[in-house]
């Protein structure tokens, strides 16, 4: 029978990346991150740089994903979302021009021109 290998640091990671996000302001950081491109790049550059556990597993079975929640460790928790900030802040610099053009910046509806003349 064929066998799959999962990773299971990836929910963790993708876990920890939603939990990060939220306490980030939605605009421009929440709306950067909900990009897939952005979001697998964030992923990916957390993913390069911690351990990452594997199990292998038959064909047409799911391993048990809390295993992942189990092997991390508060350090490594710790670890993980300071390499998420790194992440975030990295990819915003990196991408600047690119994510002004894609994500205008939010205007206060109550400096619109519509809201001038009642």
């Amino acid at each position: 029978m064929t066998k799959t290998i999962f990773n299971l640091t990836l929910p963790v990671v993708v876990s920890c990346i939603e939990d990060v996000l939220e306490t980030y302001p939605h605009h421009p950081y929440q709306q950067a991150f909900s990009i897939p491109d952005l979001r697998q790049e964030l992923i990916a550059h957390v993913l390069s740089q911690v351990s990452n556990y594997y199990v292998v597993a038959e064909e047409g079975q799911q391993p048990c994903l809390n295993l992942g929640s189990l092997m991390c460790s508060l350090k490594e928790k710790y670890c993980i979302e300071d390499l998420i900030h790194q992440g975030i802040e990295n990819i915003m610099y990196k991408r600047e021009k690119q994510l002004s053009l894609q994500i205008p910046e939010e205007v206060d509806p109550g400096l619109a021109p519509s809201h001038w003349f009642g």
